[in-house]
């Protein structure tokens, strides 16, 4: 039965991947992606090109490197790409009507993380009453400080000073001590780790359920109005990209190490993986259709209210699609 289970589920999976003949002869359509790099945002882009997946669906990637999905939200806001795939963001502008999500690529169960100085007293989460945190409002890293201040019986509105910086900008501002602590998500750790070896790691998301992020993709209002067919080839090559970094993750990071991430060694990215929960393309449709992928928008959508960042957000029942995959996946 199980043997039959897996069969029935390769099947399945074959025909959401195969190509109509249609498209055999058709021009590639163009897609101006924005991304951000980190194996939960990028990683499929990268395995799809590697895979062919894009061009089998007469797909055309222009990718478009951001630093946080702040700024890739902005542009698509602004029409400058047609996607983009991030973390907390997707329940923040999406929840202004500023972007439609219709995809998840996995969830940030362990990436966040806050570093503190202990030369500057800092050894706990209590420590950082009072003193300064720098990060990127709205973030991944932003709702991680919320969470885990919380927890701590510390409110991030009022206890810490936030000093908001692009993130790379945050990390090297604590590198350099100018702040004492900062929250941003991996693989941002790193470069603390090589030149502040006497950083304390005060806390990381694996240990705060309540801190679960959803990294997916969302489209332009318009392009997710008007070509819901192109979103359903677009979900096509990420299924295949998907089920490789599921299903065979070694061989994976070997050609994202051999590609877009020669910066680590396979044995940081080993690490950055685990540090993600994924699912079989096969398994998705049951969390868009039980209401889970809404839930974790919405936890998220609810800590932007928190915080003062949206007045009156919509909920993630309208501003998450899951049709365009349960129609791939029906």
């Amino acid at each position: 039965m199980k043997r039959r289970s897996l069969l029935q589920g390769a099947l399945a999976l074959g025909a959401a991947a195969s190509l109509p003949s249609r498209l055999l002869a058709a021009p590639r359509e163009k897609l101006k992606v924005g991304y951000l790099h980190t194996l939960s945002a990028d990683a499929h882009l990268w395995l799809g090109e590697h895979l062919g997946a894009w061009s089998a669906q007469a797909i055309e990637i222009e990718p478009i490197r951001f630093v946080t999905g702040l700024e890739a939200y902005q542009a698509l806001a602004g029409g400058s790409v047609d996607l983009v795939t991030t973390g907390a963001v997707i329940s923040n502008f999406p929840a202004r009507g500023q972007g439609k999500a219709f995809l998840v690529n996995a969830l940030e169960t362990g990436i966040a993380q806050i570093w503190a100085d202990p030369a500057a007293g800092i050894r706990s989460l209590a420590d950082l009453k009072g003193r300064q945190v720098a990060t990127t409002r709205g973030t991944t890293a932003h709702f991680f400080l919320h969470r885990a201040l919380l927890a701590a019986g510390l409110d991030s509105t009022k206890d810490v000073e936030i000093v908001h910086q692009r993130l790379d900008q945050a990390v090297t501002s604590f590198i350099a001590g100018s702040v004492p602590a900062t929250s941003l998500w991996v693989p941002f750790d790193v470069p603390i780790r090589q030149r502040r070896p006497q950083a304390a790691l005060l806390a990381q998301s694996g240990d705060y359920p309540d801190a679960t992020v959803v990294d997916g993709w969302s489209a332009r209002n318009e392009l997710h109005a008007s070509r819901p067919d192109l979103l359903q080839r677009f979900i096509r090559g990420w299924a295949r990209a998907n089920d490789l970094l599921v299903e065979q993750p070694d061989e994976a990071l070997k050609i994202l190490a051999a590609s877009h991430y020669k910066e680590f060694d396979l044995a940081e990215l080993r690490r950055q993986h685990a540090l993600i929960t994924w699912y079989p393309s096969r398994e998705w449709p049951r969390y868009y259709r039980d209401g889970s992928v809404q839930a974790w928008l919405d936890r998220v959508t609810a800590f932007n209210r928190e915080v003062g960042a949206i007045q009156d957000p919509l909920p993630a029942a309208r501003y998450f699609d899951p049709q365009p995959f349960l129609d791939v996946f029906a």
